[in-house]
């Protein structure tokens, strides 16, 4: 019954870059209607002129958060909650401030109605670092963002494609600072995070492998200064001390091959490029980012604004697709 099915706020991103052309791309599959109910946070009327970059005929209705539980939810409708915060000549392709500012905005109005349980989840379309800060918002991504409005102070970022789950001690940090924030603590909150995460999506005993900061793992001193042993060791016995199905630290060079051909379920990575390399070659229309440790559900395409080719209706979908449907899979039943 359509009643059952989560609702997915969808966040439009930056108007400037492809949020609006690849949510309606996206909008326009009959099975989306068939897995929830999907409304889209943003302004109706950057939606309206997205319809001509993809020649779509959707029908764009703007509604209030009251008006959801009512909501028919029929295909070929795309219902917006409609914060009309931007001009409908915005520039495409350019870095502004209000694009910034309106991508902030769409998302805390979706945390507010995730808090009032007016949505299952929030699905986010990409947006701009530079413009987030341009529009007074001085966060590294969405990931932080929804941290500070929900109050959570352990978090971490999770990756997902097929055959491949990485979730992260740090992100979005410089190398050189990356290795001075990573701690026993730390490394054993993120091994925690990744076993609670897929043991309540249905996965018994989830196989957890956490990569070495340098190479060969350090090979007992032969790399770094004895990172790993100070580090990242402690953390993963702490686990195992709790009954964590945990191995490490490893090396990354082979981590990730030994994780797709399944001998994990799932990999912690050190830092930023150490996680999401490996993902990305598996395809950037194949990864979700979902950031556990929320009171919330939330989970994203794994790209960016692609500035590039903004409004040429040619930006894929299947990233914001495989989001939502993941978005679905983890969101509480109703």
């Amino acid at each position: 019954m359509q009643k059952n099915k989560a609702i997915i706020g969808i966040t439009m991103g930056d108007a400037a870059g492809v949020g609006p052309e690849i949510i309606l791309k996206s909008l326009q599959y009959k099975e989306i209607y068939e897995l929830c109910r999907p409304i889209v946070i943003g302004d109706k009327k950057i939606l309206e002129r997205a319809k001509g970059y993809v020649n779509s005929e959707l029908n764009i209705q703007s509604i209030s958060e009251e008006q959801i539980p009512e909501l028919s939810f029929e295909y070929g409708t795309v219902y917006c909650i409609d914060l009309d915060l931007l001009s409908a000549d915005l520039p495409i392709g350019q870095v502004s401030s209000e694009a910034g500012h309106a991508a902030f905005e769409y998302l805390a109005e979706a945390i507010h109605l995730a808090k009032k349980h007016q949505i299952d989840a929030i699905c986010t379309a990409p947006l701009n670092k530079e413009a987030l800060h341009k529009g007074g918002h001085k966060y590294p991504g969405h990931t932080e963002i929804l941290a500070d409005l929900t109050n959570t102070s352990e978090f971490s970022m999770m990756l997902s494609a097929p055959n491949l789950k990485v979730i992260h001690v740090t992100t979005h940090v410089g190398i050189i600072d990356a290795v001075k924030m990573i701690n026993p603590d730390r490394v054993h909150r993120v091994i925690k995070l990744a076993h609670e995460t897929l043991a309540k999506s249905g996965i018994q005993n989830p196989r957890i492998a956490v990569c070495g900061i340098n190479p060969h793992a350090g090979e007992n001193g032969l790399f770094g200064y004895g990172e790993e042993e100070e580090k990242v060791i402690p953390g993963v016995q702490r686990a195992v001390e709790e009954g964590i199905n945990v191995v490490g630290p490893l090396p990354a060079d082979t981590l990730f091959f030994r994780t797709v051909r399944g001998d994990f379920d799932i990999v912690v990575a050190m830092y930023h490029d150490q996680g999401h390399g490996p993902v990305k070659v598996l395809g950037l229309d194949a990864g979700v980012n979902i950031t556990v440790g929320l009171p919330i559900i939330r989970t994203s395409v794994d790209h960016g604004t692609a500035f590039d080719i903004a409004g040429k209706g040619i930006a894929d979908e299947k990233s914001l697709m495989e989001a939502i449907r993941q978005g679905v899979e983890l969101a509480p039943k109703r």
